[in-house]
């Protein structure tokens, strides 16, 4: 079994991720902004004695420049950037806010490349080397067809660029990297139009993740596991 660190789990994509590497007998390490209001984290920590949880906030440099001091210098082997943030659904063309745009691109695509650096010791004291990255399909160039979405689009696009540059330079210390597309998911942020179910998503993800290896990384995958055109 492995130890998976894993981040925004309070609920949608993460809280299933926690949910679904529990049932199959993982460690989890879980992150949230606030645990004593993730109720059903607080009750999946109840019932497996292999979930941890920790207070971390990605939009806050002190929160994440202090998490690694908590892990104590354990060995992760898994590392799922799931926290991300959708930003304001109106950022058309003409409708664009400088500041909101600037706090998008922190949370989404900074802030996951500043705390894998904080990690390093964690991660290359594990025995996967795999790290992960939560991505969407509207940060593929080559998808966009529909144009608007600046905020968000241009934040998954930057992370997926990150990621690439991120898969190169530690290719020669054995690390495997991703970005991967959950679908469109029956969440708060995928609302109720969308055409898969978290339980489904995550356990397509899954399998991305145990099949990834140095030979498939750098790449930008569908939940699915097929490849997406950057």
């Amino acid at each position: 079994m492995a130890s998976y660190l894993v981040t925004g789990t309070n609920r949608g994509i993460g809280l299933e991720f926690v949910r679904q590497l529990l049932e199959r007998g993982e460690t989890v390490l879980a992150t949230c902004r606030d645990i004593d209001k993730a109720e059903e984290l607080l009750a999946l920590n109840e019932k497996f004695e292999k979930l941890e949880l920790f207070e971390l906030d990605v939009a806050k440099d002190d929160s994440l420049a202090n998490f690694p001091k908590r892990l104590e210098g354990r060995a992760v082997d898994v590392f799922i950037n799931n926290a991300g943030v959708y930003g304001p659904r109106g950022a058309s063309f003409g409708q664009v806010n400088g500041d909101e745009w600037l706090e998008v691109l922190h949370i989404n695509a900074v802030a996951p490349i500043l705390l894998t650096q904080l990690l390093m010791e964690n991660l290359r004291k594990g025995r996967g080397k795999k790290l992960v990255y939560i991505t969407s399909k509207m940060g593929s160039i080559d998808d966009n067809k529909g144009g608007g979405q600046y905020i968000y689009r241009s934040s998954k696009t930057a992370l997926n660029s990150a990621v690439k540059s991120l898969s190169v330079d530690l290719a020669d210390a054995g690390f495997s990297v991703a970005v991967v597309h959950p679908g469109w998911v029956l969440t708060d942020m995928g609302g109720p139009n969308a055409l898969i179910d978290t339980k489904t998503s995550v356990n397509g993800m899954l399998s991305v993740i145990d099949n990834l290896d140095q030979n498939s990384s750098g790449s930008f995958f569908n939940y699915d596991g097929k490849t997406i055109a950057w």
